[in-house]
């Protein structure tokens, strides 16, 4: 069991990739009000999204909860075999934060929700 249930109470969005996370919090200048996200206006603006992280001998999804200041590691999860072994055969050995798959997503509810 992955113990992702107890964070099910959080607003989780599933749309924010690594890439989005950069733009919105740490690039300067982040001004367009009609993109997706609104522009970040404080330290009290935070996003809480997955990431797959592919730095280490095996994949594994951390929760992120990010504001302009930092960002917090919540919980990091090994994916199981068949999940992680569908992600490496579409990526490869490439290095580094990815937006979780479908087929991870369709995981982590499961495991959120449905625990």
């Amino acid at each position: 069991m992955s113990n992702l249930s107890k964070f099910s109470d959080l607003q989780i969005d599933w749309n924010m990739s690594p890439e989005h996370a950069v733009t919105m919090y740490l690039e300067w200048g982040n001004n367009d009000w009609h993109a997706e996200y609104p522009p970040v206006r404080s330290k009290a603006d935070y996003s809480t999204y997955f990431v797959v992280d592919t730095w280490g001998e095996q994949p594994v999804v951390r929760l992120v909860r990010r504001n302009s200041e930092e960002a917090i590691d919540l919980i990091e999860v090994p994916l199981p075999p068949r999940v992680a072994n569908a992600f490496l055969a579409e990526y490869g050995d490439l290095k580094g934060l990815f937006e979780p798959t479908p087929a991870i997503k369709k995981w982590l509810k499961e495991e959120l929700y449905e625990k």
